[in-house]
């Protein structure tokens, strides 16, 4: 398929592989990066792209998977709000089977009774909305950057259209502030310190913010970031350019993924978000905790879309699953299977945490496609438990 075999060429992926042996044997440390975005972790993982590195170079699953971050207290929100019998809460199919407090989903509260609907799109909800008018369409809405503009232009539909029934669950995270938050905290104090020598920079994410927001950690942090495509070959070219940064003490932004990123984004995206959102002063993340300016709200001007103040919604503090690893693997402390829950009550079938559920997630990477491999030397964590 044009566009797509040439980036999954294995001649190409081992001629980029002794590249990265050669100049990692030259550089003579060890590198650790940390890929941000869930979709790089399924990468890596379906195309085994580990196998391929020296073990000098060690890839760290990040905070990149946004079902996986979205703490249980929010979780517990929705399942609280579809539960009320004038709601129908409507979202995207990975959010359905999260668990939240006690192993309560999405999928069982519809069971029990609640009016939940799987969407395709944002605009979905406008048009269920517009079509049942006699009840309370919100539209569950998740995500980094990437889906932030969907939202706002369905928010905009729904004004255009004079639909008053639709009202927005807000719960859009910011990358750099999670990223910053990453390299303000390097100590976990339970678990280690987490040692990172760059990152592989979020492509979707990229596509609509650009590359100029990492310019800061780059500078601030003398940490280099390289934003890279999906395909197996962008991961590796992503990976050499990181370790020649290493290598000559750059500490630089580049984009590898060129034929979809630019420096300044999507201008017409930003712009739209600009419009309806502003920052929260600061939101709970899984793994991360709580992280300051790191979500969106809607504005009051839009109040009336906003079903946090139509429901007057409170913080709800939830409570994880006892055992479950699922923080620990956002921060890139641990690696799936360093959880005792992990393959044993914890599948894709019976997921216990979020890191399981979401096709993005570290851990249901790992069930699919690593976990009858033989295991890579690798030391996360520095000291700790």
């Amino acid at each position: 398929m044009k566009h797509v075999d040439e980036y999954r060429d294995g001649r190409l992926a081992r001629a980029l592989a002794e590249r990265i042996a050669d100049a990692a044997s030259r550089g003579g440390g060890r590198y650790h990066f940390m890929e941000f975005c869930g979709g790089h972790t399924h990468a890596i993982s379906r195309y085994g792209l580990e196998d391929l590195l020296p073990e000098s170079v060690q890839l760290i699953h990040g905070p990149g998977c946004p079902v996986c971050v979205l703490p249980v207290g929010r979780i517990d929100s929705a399942i609280r709000l579809a539960e009320r019998p004038e709601v129908t809460l409507c979202t995207y199919g990975d959010m359905l089977r999260v668990p939240g407090s006690r192993g309560v989903s999405l999928l069982r509260a519809r069971a029990a009774g609640a009016d939940v609907r799987m969407i395709y799109s944002a605009a979905d909800a406008v048009e269920l909305a517009r079509a049942e008018p006699h009840r309370e369409v919100v539209l569950f809405a998740i995500g980094f950057e990437t889906t932030t503009p969907p939202t706002a232009l369905a928010i905009r539909l729904a004004e255009r259209l004079g639909v008053k029934n639709f009202t927005v669950f807000c719960n859009h995270v910011l990358t750099p502030s999670a990223i910053q938050n990453i390299l303000e905290s390097p100590e976990v104090r339970e678990l280690g310190r987490v040692r990172i020598d760059g990152f592989i920079g979020p492509s979707h994410v990229s596509t609509i913010i650009g590359s100029t927001p990492y310019e800061f950690f780059a500078e601030e942090f003398a940490k280099p970031v390289v934003i890279a495509g999906f395909e197996p070959l962008d991961v590796l070219q992503a990976v050499h350019m990181l370790i020649r940064q290493v290598n000559d003490g750059r500490h630089e932004v580049e984009i590898q993924y060129g034929r979809a990123v630019r420096p300044e984004g999507n201008e017409h995206a930003k712009a739209d978000v600009a419009e309806l959102f502003e920052l929260r002063k600061s939101f709970e993340w899984r793994g991360l905790g709580t992280v300051p300016y790191s979500a969106l709200r809607l504005k009051r001007a839009y109040a009336q879309f906003d079903a946090e103040r139509r429901f007057e919604l409170e913080d709800l503090p939830g409570r994880e699953v006892p055992g479950c690893q699922c923080g620990a693997v956002l921060r890139g402390v641990k690696r799936p299977p360093d959880c005792k829950l992990f393959g044993t009550v914890c599948t894709p079938e019976t997921p216990m945490g979020s890191c399981m559920v979401s096709s993005e997630g570290a851990c249901a990477a790992h069930w699919t496609y690593k976990r009858f491999r033989e295991p890579r030397p690798a030391a996360l964590a520095e000291g700790g438990a």
